[in-house]
């Protein structure tokens, strides 16, 4: 095995704490992280398990095709059963006729949705949060402040946060470059970021880890109230 695949196969270790950064991209302090929400092992099956079912939930079914109770016409049979030479048929909507009903067609009262269990839920959110502090990808701020909507601001807050925290691509990538999970439902920041295609916002109390893997970073604002909350979810597990 080459030098690059042994240390690829290493383990990261979580950080013991990470920076905190204001809107302007400058470090006002640090805090530290706390083990049952970001110090968990990977765990790739459950994962894959909770977000395959996420998306399966969130499956809206709209194709449907008619069967040959539906299809219009055909009540009359087409000719006489014997005597023309023809094979026997009994309707026009037979399958088998053109405009005829559909057999085994997809249908629109099929259910996709799975059953996730709350602990496997929380275990899967913590397994990911885990993963994206151990690989730096999670960003702190303070607050986002926002005295009234606007994009401008909004857009200059993730520039500085890029610049400030290392994570270039925060403010170049052009789809799920960050989730931004608010301590809080706060209109302005909301509406300030929802014209940013990449970004995609959130309440922390309401992180879920399909749009947690989604995304590649995770900026989490007032991060004492963020944690508090996370780990209330994590021990109702």
């Amino acid at each position: 095995m080459s030098t690059a695949n042994k240390i690829a196969k290493k383990t990261k270790e979580m950080p013991a704490e990470l920076p905190i950064f204001s809107m302007e991209g400058k470090q006002v302090g640090t805090i530290a992280l706390p083990e049952g929400i970001f110090g968990m092992s990977w765990r790739n099956d459950l994962v894959h398990q909770v977000t395959t079912a996420m998306q399966a939930n969130a499956r809206q079914n709209r194709a449907n095709t008619k069967d040959r109770a539906e299809v219009s016409g055909g009540g009359k049979k087409p000719w006489k059963q014997k005597g023309t030479g023809q094979a026997r048929h009994g309707s026009s909507r037979s399958p088998i006729w053109r405009h005829g009903g559909v057999t085994f067609g997809p249908r629109s009262e099929r259910d996709y949705s799975e059953k996730i269990n709350h602990k496997m839920r929380i275990g899967a959110l913590v397994s990911v949060l885990s993963k994206k502090a151990k690989d730096g990808e999670i960003i702190l701020v303070d607050r986002f402040d926002f005295a009234a909507p606007k994009t401008a601001l909004a857009k200059g807050a993730l520039a500085a946060l890029a610049a400030g925290s290392g994570a270039k691509f925060l403010a170049t990538k052009k789809k799920n470059a960050a989730l931004l999970a608010l301590a809080s439902y706060d209109t302005n920041a909301i509406k300030s970021f929802s014209n940013i295609g990449s970004v995609l916002t959130e309440e922390a109390r309401n992180l879920n880890p399909l749009n947690v893997m989604t995304h590649k970073y995770l900026v989490i604002e007032k991060p004492e109230e963020a944690f508090a909350a996370l780990v209330v979810r994590a021990k109702s597990a």
